[in-house]
């Protein structure tokens, strides 16, 4: 899969929390392979809050709403994500439910990985599994570190 639109989105994010993997054009080829294409419209639902989906996405353009339904009438907002940044990482890392659901707001394109195919990658490219699973836990870490030094949750 070509994912020259994905890295380019990637690289250009100016975040705090900005996925950076320490990736060559050939390593980004590689992951590539692993990866999902997948085209939502807006209103489409990318993670529903309390699923227990094992998958990360990388978001190569659109725009994401991450929100923690409340009850049936209330839902906090969470975070709006832009092209580069990932979302559902904590996946990776555990077995618990969805925390948060994410929508798409606007016509989005995502790259999806998945556990299992994580696992794949584990075994044939260890190196490059490592460098996905050490940048999305920067991310969750620079999360977190907002939400406590902001008192208000991040995405």
């Amino acid at each position: 899969m070509n994912v020259a639109n994905l890295v380019q989105a990637i690289h250009t994010l100016n975040a705090y929390d900005a996925f950076r993997p320490r990736f060559s054009p050939e390593n980004w080829r590689v992951v590539g392979s692993y990866l999902i294409r997948r085209e939502m419209r807006g209103g489409d639902v990318l993670i529903y809050q309390g699923d227990s989906d094992r998958t990360m996405y990388f978001l190569e353009s659109g725009t994401l709403q991450v929100y923690v339904r409340g009850t049936a009438t209330s839902a906090a907002k969470i975070a709006l994500l832009r092209a580069g940044a990932i979302v559902g990482e904590p996946a990776l890392f555990g077995e618990t439910m969805r925390m948060a659901q994410v929508d798409a707001i606007a016509p989005s394109i995502v790259w999806a990985l998945s556990r299992p195919r994580l696992d794949e990658m584990l075994a044939s490219q260890p190196e490059l599994a490592y460098e996905i699973l050490r940048a999305s836990g920067a991310v969750m870490a620079e999360r977190m570190r907002g939400t406590l030094e902001r008192g208000t949750p991040v995405a």
